[in-house]
C-alpha cells in the first residue's frame, strides 16, 4: 500500500496537468512579444580604415664633409629648435685649409699695399717728368694684378671657412630628432648611405590612408561637389583612433594625397590633417581613420530581432490577425554591431518582433505590445 501511494498521487498530477493544458489550448492562450513600428530615422555609420602618421615636414640631416663625428648634443626624440646644435664632425684638414688661406689673404694684402706704395712713390716723379709714364702704367698694373690675387685668397679663405663651418650641424627647423644610427667616433660623409639622423615637423600631422576602387567610386557617386577636390573637402569633423583603442580629441580634415589609383594596388591615397600642438603622435605611428557618414531616412531593426537562414537574414513581422510572417530582407551590419540597416525587403510602418524570437515561428499568433524605438535601443545616431 505505501508503495502504491505515490505512483497514484504522480498520475492524479499528470492527469491534471493534461488537462489543464488541453484547456488553455482550447482557450487560445497567447504570448505577448514587444513589437516596433519601422519609420525613418537619420543616422550616422563610420567606416574605418588603417593609417600611418607622418609629420608635416620630415627632413634627413646629412653632412657636407668627410669626417669623423666628434659630438653628439641630441639624444633620440629629443625636441630641438630651429639653430640648436646637432652634431660636431672633426676633421683638421679644413682648420688647416682655414689657417693656410688666412696667410694667403695676409700675404696678398702686404703685396696689394707695396703696389699701391710704388704708386704713390713713382706719381710724383712722373709730374715733374723725372720718369715716363710708362713706369706710373706698369706701378697701376700690378697694382690690379696684386688686388686680382688678393681677391682670389679671400675667396679661398671663405671657401676653407665654410667647410669649416659644415663641421658643425645645426637644426634647420623646430622638430622631432629620430634615431641616430651612428655614434661618435664613426667616420660619416655626404655619400653615406644612412643619414645622421632624421628631423620631423610634427605641430600638424598627416594620416595616411587609402580607398580601394570601389570604395572610391561609392563615395564620389554620393558627395556632394562638382570635382573630386570639392566632395573631399566635405570631409571633415574626422576621427584619428591610435594604437590603443583611445580616440585622439582633435578633429582633422581630409585632403587629396595622390588623385590616381594605384596600378599595383588599385586604391587611391588620401591624407586627413591633424593638429598636433602637443607632440602627442609622432611620426612612424600606426592608426586608424574614422570617417563619419550621414545616412537620412533609412530603416533600421534591431540585429537580436533577426536570425539568418540558408545565408539569408529573416525578421519576423506582424501580419493580419496578429500572425507573426517570416520575412526576408537585405541589409548592411551598423559599425557598432547593434542594427541592421534595411536595403531592401522591408518598409516604413512594417511592424516587427524585436525580442524573443526564438521562440515563435512562422505563422505563430502573438500578442503585440507596441515599443518605441527609443526605449528598445536608445538614441543610435
Amino acid at each position: 500500500m505505501r508503495t502504491l501511494l505515490p505512483i497514484a498521487c504522480f498520475l492524479a498530477i499528470f492527469l491534471v496537468s493534461c488537462n489543464s493544458h488541453q484547456r488553455n489550448a482550447k482557450n487560445g492562450m497567447v504570448k505577448d512579444y514587444p513589437v516596433m513600428t519601422l519609420a525613418p530615422r537619420t543616422i550616422t555609420v563610420h567606416s574605418d580604415f588603417p593609417a600611418t602618421i607622418q609629420g608635416q615636414q620630415v627632413i634627413e640631416i646629412r653632412p657636407m664633409i668627410t669626417g669623423y663625428i666628434e659630438k653628439i648634443s641630441v639624444n633620440e626624440g629629443d625636441w630641438v629648435k630651429k639653430g640648436q646644435m646637432l652634431f660636431k664632425i672633426k676633421n683638421p684638414q679644413y682648420e688647416e685649409d682655414v689657417k693656410t688661406a688666412k696667410a694667403g689673404v695676409m700675404s696678398a694684402q702686404a703685396d696689394v699695399n707695396n703696389a699701391r706704395m710704388e704708386i704713390e712713390k713713382v706719381r710724383p716723379l712722373v709730374e715733374k717728368q723725372i720718369v715716363s709714364d710708362y713706369r706710373l702704367k706698369s706701378a697701376e698694373l700690378a697694382l690690379e694684378s696684386k688686388e686680382a690675387i688678393l681677391a682670389q685668397t679671400k675667396a679661398a679663405l671663405a671657401n676653407a671657412q665654410t667647410n669649416l663651418s659644415y663641421t658643425i650641424i645645426k637644426s634647420p627647423m623646430d622638430g622631432i630628432i629620430g634615431t641616430i644610427p651612428y655614434k661618435t667616433g664613426a667616420l660619416v660623409a655626404s655619400n653615406s648611405t644612412e643619414a645622421l639622423t632624421t628631423l620631423s615637423d610634427i605641430r600638424v600631422i598627416y594620416a595616411y590612408f587609402s580607398w580601394n576602387e570601389k570604395q572610391l567610386l561609392d563615395f564620389l557617386s554620393n558627395a556632394t561637389g562638382e570635382s573630386m577636390e570639392e566632395k573631399v573637402k566635405h570631409l571633415n569633423n574626422i576621427t584619428l583612433v591610435l594604437a590603443n583603442s583611445e580616440e585622439y580629441p582633435e578633429k582633422g580634415k581630409v585632403e587629396l594625397a595622390s588623385g590616381l589609383i594605384s596600378t599595383e594596388t588599385g586604391s587611391a591615397t588620401l591624407k586627413a590633417i591633424f593638429a598636433n600642438e602637443k607632440g602627442l603622435i609622432r611620426s612612424g605611428s600606426s592608426a586608424t581613420i574614422r570617417i563619419p557618414q550621414v545616412m537620412n531616412n533609412v530603416l533600421i531593426v534591431p540585429q537580436g530581432a533577426t536570425y539568418e537562414l540558408q545565408n539569408k537574414r529573416f525578421i519576423y513581422v506582424l501580419g493580419p490577425d496578429n500572425k507573426v510572417l517570416a520575412k526576408s530582407f537585405t541589409s548592411i551590419p551598423s559599425d557598432d554591431g547593434k542594427y541592421f540597416i534595411v536595403k531592401d525587403g522591408l518598409k516604413a510602418g512594417d511592424k516587427i518582433v524585436v525580442q524573443g524570437v526564438v521562440s515563435i515561428k512562422d505563422g505563430d499568433k502573438i500578442k503585440p505590445r507596441d515599443t518605441s524605438a527609443v526605449s528598445f535601443y536608445g538614441n543610435i545616431q
